[in-house]
């Protein structure tokens, strides 16, 4: 299956984690803290980390910058704390997904299966070789090359994280139709909605920020989700 790496200095936690990773079928490193992994990952590969924020020499989100030098490895951060700084902090380094402690081991491995799924399906349309899929909006004042995975703004490109790419071009492939939060979860995280909304809040928050003058295209749908508007 797949060979994960498991940061935290709560040996508990590791156990835990390795426990229910086992069981499904994946291979078990571990890094008692964030300096530890960074050394791990330059000189081996794995196809997805686990890892703590508040870890002793090198916390998460310095130790996922240094990560991202070498590697572009699907990041899962755990953390004891809710705070929306937190999500967007961890977001803006390059994480995957962030998951709330105390957490369920079996929804983590769910979130797990989800980000790999989605990690061979890119690399599987990548083969493939699909003809660019480019979406010109306002005169091509707003740019975007799926495929490629590049956003213009003005001539200027935009540099966005991986879970803002994936999520400007679902809104964008599916303009002027409402989404719910339940359809965009499912969609672009891959999760039968057992992710937390505020995921997706924060997300879109910072997708608007990217945007500039075109984060208004992001209409909020009280009570439903969100919808891009072609104007």
């Amino acid at each position: 299956m797949y060979h994960i790496l498991v940061v935290d200095d709560e040996v508990r936690i590791r156990t835990i984690i390795k426990k229910y990773a086992e069981f499904e079928g994946h291979t078990v490193s571990e890094a008692g803290n964030g300096m530890d992994a960074v050394l791990m990952c330059r000189a081996n590969t794995y196809d997805l980390i686990i890892m703590d924020i508040m870890m002793p020499e090198l916390d998460g989100f310095s130790a996922c910058r240094e990560i991202r030098k070498v590697c572009q490895t699907p990041i899962i951060m755990l953390s004891a704390r809710g705070e929306e700084y937190d999500r967007i902090n961890g977001f803006e380094v390059g994480i995957d997904d962030y998951v709330m402690k105390p957490f369920s081991p079996k929804e983590l491995m769910l979130r797990v299966g989800a980000i790999m799924k989605r990690v061979q399906k890119s690399a599987q349309e990548k083969e493939a070789g699909r003809r660019n899929e480019v979406i010109e909006l306002d005169g091509g004042g707003l740019r975007a090359d799926i495929t490629a995975r590049l956003v213009y703004i003005d001539g200027e490109r935009v540099e966005m994280s991986p879970k803002e790419y994936d999520l400007f071009f679902y809104l964008l492939t599916n303009r002027n139709i409402a989404l719910s939060r339940e359809k965009l979860i499912c969609e672009v995280w891959g999760y039968d909605f057992y992710g937390d909304a505020r995921t997706l809040d924060t997300h879109i928050k910072l997708l608007r920020r990217s945007l500039g003058r075109y984060s208004s295209y992001i209409v909020t749908l009280r009570g439903v989700g969100y919808r891009f508007e072609e104007r």
